[in-house]
């Protein structure tokens, strides 16, 4: 009986499933991803906001660099406890578009070049962009119906 409400396709298991989405993807994002860059400084934050150049900005790349950091570090903590969720993913998908492109820029000889290489960042960036729409689910800090 427990198993058959888990599974089904009513109100609780559709925010369930949004939570493990959201546990999952964002505990993985601040700890494989987002704290190193934070704790980078502005040497790294200088490299990552260089990729701005993808999408012809070039003025301050510090302070992309750090935005992005921002993104994968603190707004992944958001998507996790489920407050101002929507912000935070829309921040997230636009660094994982970034992303994308550097890889897509990136030398064909480089083992990260190309498609396999932005796959990763183009499967978050269509989670993000999910996140965006579904919102965070009932179970979150917002406690919203």
């Amino acid at each position: 009986r427990v198993l058959k409400r888990i599974f089904s396709s009513d109100e609780i298991s559709t925010n369930f499933g949004l939570l493990l989405a959201r546990v999952g993807v964002g505990l993985s994002m601040v700890i494989f991803h987002g704290y190193a860059k934070l704790m980078g400084g502005p040497e790294l934050w200088t490299k990552l906001g260089g990729n701005m150049e993808l999408v012809h900005i070039t003025w301050y790349p510090v302070a992309w660099g750090f935005l992005a950091a921002f993104a994968e570090g603190i707004c992944s903590c958001l998507l996790v406890v489920g407050v101002l969720f929507r912000p935070a993913a829309l921040l997230l998908a636009f660094t994982m578009l970034i992303a994308v492109l550097r890889h897509l820029s990136l030398p064909a000889d480089n083992p990260s070049a190309g498609w396999s290489g932005a796959s990763h960042a183009l499967e978050l960036m269509a989670i993000y962009l999910c996140f965006l729409f579904t919102g965070p689910g009932r179970f979150s800090l917002t406690m919203r119906r």
